[in-house]
């Protein structure tokens, strides 16, 4: 065993989608406020790697905890409202608005996942056997294709509705 393997319980399910959150974390750091061409590059990457991340999750993870369990685990209800504002918060152009909601979103969304015993454990612990084959399942998660950004009325009306419906108005009330 490893000194990392004796310093952490989590498995490396855990470590793939945590070491993901940091890498996203990472890109939305270096996208600032999304004023200059080096920090509109960074968001790129973010809203690219975000919606690649929430379709691992949604795809490959949640379906295979449910089918371990025979029903959803109690979190996913609160991680599909929280994908979905995600995924809600990649339409528009980015803008400090639209950058401190997704930061509020993902300080209250990544410890549901990370925590220990938190929903990574939980699906790992539920995978069993299958860990290996959900692990490559998920690396082998495709890319999410990306439209061009919308700033119409209507999509942030839409956003507004989405952030209210998963608990977020009261967070991001100048989105």
């Amino acid at each position: 065993m490893t000194n990392q393997e004796l310093e952490t319980p989590h498995g490396a399910i855990w470590r793939l989608l945590a070491d993901d959150h940091a890498r996203l974390d990472s890109l939305l750091e270096r996208a600032g406020s999304c004023s200059s061409v080096e920090e509109l590059a960074a968001y790129d990457q973010f809203r690219r790697a975000l919606l690649h991340h929430i379709a691992m999750e949604e795809k490959v993870l949640l379906p295979a905890a449910e089918r371990a369990r025979g029903s959803p685990i109690p979190e996913a209800a609160r991680l599909r409202l929280d994908h979905g504002a995600l995924a809600a918060l990649m339409i528009p152009s980015p803008q400090p608005r639209i950058v401190r909601a997704i930061r509020a979103v993902l300080t209250l969304h990544n410890p549901l996942e990370e925590s220990a015993g938190g929903v990574y454990d939980s699906c790992e612990w539920l995978a069993g056997a299958a860990a290996g084959e959900i692990l490559a399942a998920l690396k082998a998660t495709p890319p999410v294709p990306v439209k061009p950004h919308l700033d119409t009325p209507r999509v942030y009306d839409a956003l507004r509705r989405t952030l209210a419906r998963a608990g977020y108005d009261k967070h991001l009330a100048d989105t």
